[in-house]
């Protein structure tokens, strides 16, 4: 297995040709996946470092079903798995009300219109081959229907503390099945000062507090003191009190935080709680994007 975690690469507009640079860095570096969120349009992203790179994966975590047809869809992606020579996996999700409202969508039946989306992709002629597809899944009815219809999972944000219980949904078969892909994007911050690389993710998940279905996910997960809170300040229309909410030890059991060796622990301890592929998403307490891989590099090398 390889020693480095999976990285989340996102475009950063007016710095897009040094992210870029980035991925084929990661690539020299021996990291085996770049996993590219909607933001900044993570398709685009996954297109560009096909054709900077030969051997790293690629792969969307996650793509909102709703913002193009799955026919548009199933010839872009189509096209991206085939200039990879098929390192390309497709991500997708129902995403959440906050990205979709502003673009006049509505969120519809995630069960349902994921599977229609999914035969939909399927079904679309004359575009060659397709990626494997991966669900983005927390509860238990999506793990199961990634079990059914697609060809691994994401997580984004899980419990570590719950991870068992929730990969026990999966029928054996597909549990033990090293083909069947997965993953968990983990906010991750490196600094010697663990309070100030807690500070960081506490406030990357702030928002994440504030999506009913992360609440009831979380309440599930053991954290319903936490989350009762945060329902609270929303209640009272305090906001800013969100973060208060979050307990260290709902931070621990969700993100990375520390100094160097705790981080390599904490991928560790992801791998042993049954995530084969962590997905790191940098944070610093100094700087952006950039500046938050140089960090990791120091990690991981």
């Amino acid at each position: 297995m390889n020693d480095k975690p999976a990285v989340s690469l996102a475009a950063v507009p007016g710095k897009r040709r040094a992210i870029i640079d980035l991925a084929r860095e990661i690539e020299r570096r021996g990291y085996p996946g770049i996993y590219c969120p909607s933001i900044g349009d993570g398709l685009a992203l996954c297109e560009a470092i096909a054709l900077v790179t030969e051997r790293i994966e690629i792969a969307t975590a996650i793509t909102p079903i709703y913002f193009r047809q799955a026919t548009e869809y199933a010839a872009t992606i189509s096209f991206i798995h085939e200039i990879a020579g098929g390192r390309f996996r497709f991500g997708i999700g129902v995403s959440h009300r906050p990205a979709l409202a502003p673009r006049g969508l509505d969120g519809g039946k995630p069960l349902a219109d994921t599977r229609r989306f999914v035969e939909q992709l399927r079904a679309a002629p004359r575009v060659g081959e397709l990626p494997p597809i991966i669900l983005a899944a927390l509860r238990e009815r999506m793990i199961r229907l990634s079990a059914e219809i697609g060809d691994g999972m994401i997580f984004a944000n899980g419990a570590r503390a719950h991870m068992a219980e929730s990969l026990n949904v999966l029928p054996s078969a597909t549990r033990d099945d090293p083909a069947f892909f997965i993953g968990n994007m983990i906010p991750t911050c490196v600094d010697d000062d663990i309070d100030a690389a807690r500070a960081v993710n506490r406030k990357t998940l702030s928002r994440y507090a504030l999506l009913p279905n992360y609440r009831n996910y979380w309440k599930d997960s053991g954290y319903a003191e936490e989350m009762n809170a945060v329902e609270a300040c929303i209640a009272a229309d305090n906001l800013d009190g969100v973060s208060a909410c979050l307990s260290d030890r709902w931070l621990d059991d969700t993100t990375i935080a520390g100094p160097a060796s705790r981080v390599r622990n904490e991928v560790e301890k992801w791998l042993d709680a049954g995530i084969r592929t962590p997905i790191l998403v940098p944070s610093s307490t100094r700087g952006g994007q950039l500046r938050a891989f140089e960090e990791l590099f120091d990690v991981f090398g």
